[in-house]
């Protein structure tokens, strides 16, 4: 049998607190309130609203800016409900930061996505649940379970909705092609790759894209995992435009939109749409710096199935990063 819905205890820290009340929504279950202040040292101090003493507890932060500060958050929460007797502590990190540092590329340097799964671990989290790792492998880091998931049905979604003739699907690199072939089989369109070398943090270049008859595509979803500077983005654009497409929809699931992004986002010419989820909490500032094509869809329906699953004991199999090509909904 089922378990009772109120043993389920959603929590939320600072980052991303309309994602995890619109998980809320969706599950029926209140947002237990969370109390966090920062002291005149800059100590950060966090109280639970409620005992969860027995109860199963998904703590919902995202580790974006400031990553720190976030990150802290995320250790003292999960601390307070293990020591408060949880009967299960899930960290819900709907954007995990440092997943690029998952291998020593160069001499003294730190494997900071792993550094960041133990101290999770360490915490005290049972459980972590997740969207679209930059780096698959950091899925291993962890030696508890580890709930990976895709946003693609929320893709999917969208795109069946539109006029996808004469559209190729494009990944800027080798990194995210696997990722976007599945994409492109589930939207019965081809697929291309950017050949692409990062000069700097903000600066890369690709040489050539990867692909069967370019040229007779007028259009282009160019779908990554991540956009913070947008450089990537542009780059691909300048080398699509130069082969002879003319419109493009530029989509990700975390859209971090760093420094000049939105502006030298808006300037690119022939932009159908630009797509982000909600997996990073862009406030009414930032979004207030794109024009009326950019679109925020919401994981809050993915989150919120997966936090069932694991709360029934059910599989979350089909929401895995990894699933099967043929998977629509």
């Amino acid at each position: 049998m089922s378990k009772p819905i109120d043993s389920l205890y959603v929590f939320s820290g600072s980052s991303n607190r309309p994602l995890a009340e619109a998980i809320c929504r969706h599950l029926y279950v209140p947002l237990r309130e969370t109390r966090i202040e920062r002291f005149s040292n800059d100590n950060i101090y966090i109280q639970l609203g409620d005992s969860v003493r027995g109860k199963d507890v998904f703590i919902v932060q995202s580790l974006g800016p400031p990553v720190s500060d976030n990150l802290l958050e995320l250790l003292m929460m999960i601390d307070i409900a293990r020591t408060g007797a949880a009967a299960s502590v899930n960290a819900v990190i709907p954007y995990y930061s440092y997943a690029r540092s998952d291998k020593k590329d160069e001499p003294r340097v730190c494997i900071t996505a792993r550094l960041i799964a133990d101290l999770i671990e360490t915490a005290g989290a049972d459980r972590v649940i997740a969207m679209t790792l930059h780096s698959p492998q950091v899925h291993g880091f962890f030696g508890i379970p580890m709930d990976h998931l895709t946003p693609m049905s929320v893709f999917i979604q969208h795109f069946d909705m539109q006029d996808c003739e004469s559209t190729v699907l494009v990944s800027p690199d080798h990194g995210y092609a696997k990722r976007a072939a599945q994409l492109a089989i589930a939207l019965g369109l081809s697929v291309a790759v950017g050949n692409k070398r990062r000069v700097q943090d903000d600066q890369v270049q690709i040489d050539n894209i990867l692909g069967r008859g370019l040229s007779k595509y007028r259009h282009a979803i160019v779908i990554d995992d991540e956009i913070a500077t947008g450089s990537s983005i542009m780059e691909v654009v300048r080398v699509l435009r130069r082969i002879g497409l003319e419109e493009f929809t530029i989509a990700c699931t975390h859209g971090l939109f760093t420094g000049k992004a939105p502006k030298h986002l808006r300037k690119l010419k022939g932009v159908r749409e630009i797509l982000t989820t909600d997996t990073v909490a862009l406030g009414d500032k930032k979004r207030a710096k794109f024009p009326s094509y950019f679109k925020v869809l919401s994981v809050a329906p993915i989150f919120a199935q997966a936090i069932l699953c694991n709360y029934h004991g059910r599989s979350v199999g089909e929401l895995f990063e990894f699933w099967p090509p043929h998977a629509r909904g």
